[in-house]
C-alpha cells in the first residue's frame, strides 16, 4: 500500500539509489495533455517537448537524484519481439511526423541536462531499464522506476520501487501483488496468460486477469501450470474444465507470449554506476532553449539545474 505522501509503507532503504525513467511514456503524456500552442523557431509544434521538459525539471528538483537515466523506444517495429511475433504492437499507429520530431528534441533536452539517454533499435525502453537495474543491483544499488506501466512490476526486488509520477503513487514488490494479484516473479507469466491489449498480446482465450492470478497462485509459474494441466479441472475455479482445455490447446502460444512479456536483462547498456551520473552541458542548453523557444521560467529552471552536478 502507499502512504498519503505517495511513498510505500515500508522502511526507506539506505542503499544508493538510481532513478530510471520510462521516457517515451512521459513524452506521449505531454503530447496528449499540453495545448498545441508551442512552436520552435521553424514553426514546428513543440508542445510535447515543453511538457516533457517540465516533467524532467520537477523530477530533478524534487528528488535531486545522484544517478539517473531516461529510456526511450527507438521504434514500434524493430525490437526483437517483432521478429518473434510480427503482430506485436501492430495495433498501434506510428507516431505522426510532428511527434517523431519532438521525440528527438526531448532526447536532446535530456542530454543537455546531463542525463544518460538509453535507446536501442533492438531492445525497448523496458529492456534498457531492466538491464540497467539488474546491473546496478549487483553493485549494491536500489532502483526507482518512474512509470505507470504494469510490466515493470516484474523487475522489483526487495528494495526497489515503482513510481507513478503523475499520481504520485509509489509501491514496492508487495504493491505489485495488491495491483495484479501476483508476485513480481510471476508478472511475465501472468501477462502471457491473460494477455496485454496495449501490446497486442492476445493471451490464452478465455483466461482473464483473475483466472490467471488464481492459476499462478496455485501452480507458481506458467511451466508448472502447463506440466500439471490435468489438475486444473479439479480446482475450485469457475469453468475449470474449460480452462484446462484452453490451456492444452494454447499452452505453446502462452510460452511464446511469455517471451514477449518478459523484460530482457541483457540489453547492451553501460552497467557502471558512473554512467548514470549527471553531466550537465550548459553550452548545449542555451542554444537549445533558443531553438525550442522556452520561456523565461523554464530557462531559469534548466539553468539552475545545470549548475547542480551530481557528486562524483
Amino acid at each position: 500500500m502507499c502512504s498519503a505522501s505517495g511513498r510505500p509503507d515500508v522502511t526507506r532503504s539506505s542503499l544508493p539509489t538510481t532513478h530510471l525513467v520510462d521516457g517515451s511514456l512521459y513524452v506521449f503524456r505531454a503530447w496528449h495533455s499540453m495545448p498545441d500552442e508551442f512552436h520552435d523557431v521553424d514553426g514546428h509544434p513543440v508542445n510535447a517537448v515543453h511538457g516533457f521538459t517540465r516533467f524532467l525539471c520537477e523530477l530533478l528538483e524534487r528528488e535531486k537524484p545522484s544517478h539517473l537515466a531516461v529510456a526511450f523506444d527507438a521504434s514500434l517495429t524493430t525490437s526483437f519481439r517483432n521478429a518473434i511475433y510480427p503482430q506485436y504492437k501492430a495495433n498501434r499507429e506510428l507516431p505522426p511526423p510532428d511527434l517523431e520530431r519532438q521525440f528527438v528534441q526531448c532526447r536532446a533536452v535530456t542530454e543537455a541536462l546531463g542525463i544518460r539517454v538509453l535507446i536501442d533499435h533492438s531492445f525497448e525502453a523496458d529492456d534498457l531499464i531492466g538491464s540497467t537495474l539488474w546491473s546496478l543491483r549487483a553493485l549494491g544499488f536500489r532502483s526507482v522506476i518512474i512509470s505507470a506501466d504494469k510490466d515493470f512490476g516484474q523487475l522489483l526486488g526487495e528494495h526497489d520501487e515503482q513510481w507513478d509520477f503523475a499520481r504520485n503513487q509509489r509501491w514496492g514488490p508487495a504493491g505489485v501483488f495488491e495491483r495484479l494479484g501476483v508476485h513480481p516473479e510471476q508478472v511475465a507469466d501472468y501477462l502471457a496468460l491473460c494477455g496485454d491489449a496495449v501490446d497486442n498480446i492476445p493471451g490464452v482465450p478465455g483466461i482473464g486477469a483473475k483466472t490467471a492470478a488464481a492459476l499462478l497462485g496455485h501452480f507458481g509459474n506458467l511451466d508448472a501450470l502447463l506440466e500439471r494441466v490435468e489438475e486444473v479441472p479439479f480446482l475450485r475455479l469457475r469453468g475449470a474444465a474449460s480452462c484446462a482445455a484452453k490451456l492444452r490447446a494454447h499452452g505453446e502460444s502462452a510460452r511464446l507470449y511469455r517471451r514477449l512479456t518478459r523484460i530482457a536483462l541483457d540489453a547492451p547498456i553501460d552497467g557502471t554506476a558512473d554512467a548514470l551520473l549527471r553531466r550537465p552541458s550548459p553550452d548545449t542548453l542555451e542554444p537549445l532553449c533558443e531553438r525550442l523557444r522556452f520561456g523565461p521560467l523554464t530557462r531559469n529552471r534548466l539553468r539552475a539545474l545545470n549548475e547542480t552536478q551530481s557528486p562524483r
